[in-house]
């Protein structure tokens, strides 16, 4: 690292753009305008999305279970993302030029933090289901201790990675080190950057392929001493699909911005990683209301008190019959399937 002498803490952000290449518009273009009012839609409704499910566990009692401490986080996370992104949205275009150095990191500082948040979390809940499933436990039954302490793991990685570029990791005394999709850090924070996401994606589809191939095979097992429950093979095709659900939004949200962080980092001289770089973040985005979709909407209780919350926000209060008949409804389609093995619960489908 470059000596204080060589540091440029007192220059413009106009300087560091023109250093790394980056083009600083001066007045509103067309694209500009696209990207923030999508930015803004976007924000818009991963904002509500997820104050939506944070409502719903903090007023259902039966959300008031570890797996569902973890649920909350990441709704917060990615509540977090949304009001990041938000402040990126009313700080980019030509207002980038008049932001002090302090800002722009303050600004790039709260997406780090917030979506590194958010995919830590994602790992973290198949880890939980990982060990729920193998120690043939519900999710009621999970160790509140440990949830919180997995929670509170996430917090401290995230505001790590978010915290490190304004004070260490950035390229203020080291000029040949900038990247040119952020171009006051260095090429080495955005492969770090990239590879510990590719890192998480690598160890959930580990994990979930694990818990997919165990419990196929105890299906199978069971099949063999039992007739063959249709719900036995609805639980083998609930858990295919909400593997591939998982997955599938984490490769389509996160993998292209992954590749673009990394060719950058590379220092990738015929790489245009400028060409698409807005639309890559407003996609990695898009994964915070996904998230809520994915992990939270698919639950049964859970659109039921989605639904509740809705009426009663309308002005209308929901039926108390149907609130009285939602316990009865039990399992019911597409909510939790609990096969048994020898009087013991196999486990919640719906993971």
């Amino acid at each position: 690292m470059a000596t204080m002498g060589h540091c440029y803490y007192n220059e413009t952000i106009g300087f560091f753009y023109n250093n790394s290449g980056k083009e600083l518009s001066a007045h509103w273009r067309p694209k500009d305008a696209v990207v923030v009012a999508l930015g803004l839609t976007v924000s818009a409704l991963v904002l509500l999305t997820n104050l939506l499910v944070i409502a719903a566990i903090a007023s259902n009692r039966r959300f008031h279970q570890p797996i569902y401490y973890l649920l909350g986080n990441l709704a917060a996370a990615d509540l977090f993302a949304g009001v990041a992104y938000l402040f990126l949205m009313f700080h980019t275009g030509p207002r980038t030029a008049r932001l002090s150095l302090s800002a722009w990191f303050l600004r790039q500082g709260l997406l780090d933090t917030s979506l590194t948040a958010s995919v830590a979390t994602l790992l973290a809940i198949a880890v939980e289901r990982h060990r729920s499933v193998m120690a043939v436990q519900l999710h009621g039954q999970l160790p509140r201790g440990r949830v919180l302490a997995l929670i509170a793991g996430v917090w401290g990685a995230a505001l790590g990675l978010g915290l490190l570029p304004a004070h260490f990791w950035h390229c203020l005394c080291a000029l040949d080190r900038c990247s040119r999709m952020a171009p006051l850090l260095s090429r080495s924070y955005l492969s770090v950057w990239a590879l510990s996401s590719l890192l998480v994606f690598l160890l959930m589809v580990a994990v979930y392929a694990r818990i997919f191939f165990y419990v196929r095979r105890r299906v199978q097992r069971m099949a063999e001493h039992v007739s063959c429950h249709p719900r036995y093979r609805e639980t083998t095709l609930s858990l295919v699909k909400t593997v591939v659900i998982i997955l599938g939004a984490f490769v389509v949200c996160w993998t292209p911005g992954q590749v673009l962080l990394l060719l950058d980092g590379l220092d990738c001289k015929s790489c245009n990683v400028l060409a698409l770089e807005k639309y890559v973040l407003l996609l990695a985005e898009a994964n915070s209301l996904v998230n809520a979709a994915v992990y939270s909407c698919r639950d049964a209780e859970m659109r039921r008190t989605f639904r509740r919350l809705l009426c009663w926000a309308c002005g209308r209060r929901a039926d108390p019959g149907a609130a009285r008949a939602s316990p009865s409804a039990g399992p019911g389609a597409g909510a939790r399937i609990a096969l048994r093995e020898n009087g013991h619960p196999l486990i919640d489908s719906t993971l």
